[in-house]
């Protein structure tokens, strides 16, 4: 089981830390919501819990909780600009399907 981050997203949490002054990484979680199912959930960590998993790529970690990876597995976390918006994007080989607004998905 794996997740894997693109250099570009890498950069960008690393910029988010290093302005916050603490934290060890990023998680990435998964959260019942939405008209699809599910929701993906970022938050800063400062501390490991017991079931987390750890991925580390260009010097970022990113941390995992144990029934999240079920649904996150093979996920590649990227960042993208495009005109005026920003922001995180799940490339997530699990999905099999979106809600509309890209907020929620199924898998």
């Amino acid at each position: 089981m794996a997740i894997t981050m693109t250099e570009v997203a890498a950069q960008r949490v690393q910029a988010f830390l290093t302005n916050r002054g603490k934290g060890i990484g990023l998680r990435l979680g998964v959260k019942t919501s939405g008209c699809s199912g599910m929701a993906y959930v970022l938050e800063f960590v400062d501390e490991l819990n017991e079931d987390d998993q750890v991925f580390e790529m260009h010097g970022v970690k990113v941390i995992v909780d144990a029934k999240s990876l079920v649904y996150l597995d093979g996920t590649e976390l990227d960042f993208a600009k495009e005109g005026l918006n920003e922001g995180f994007q799940f490339n997530n080989p699990n999905v099999s399907s979106e809600c509309g607004c890209g907020e929620s998905f199924h898998v």
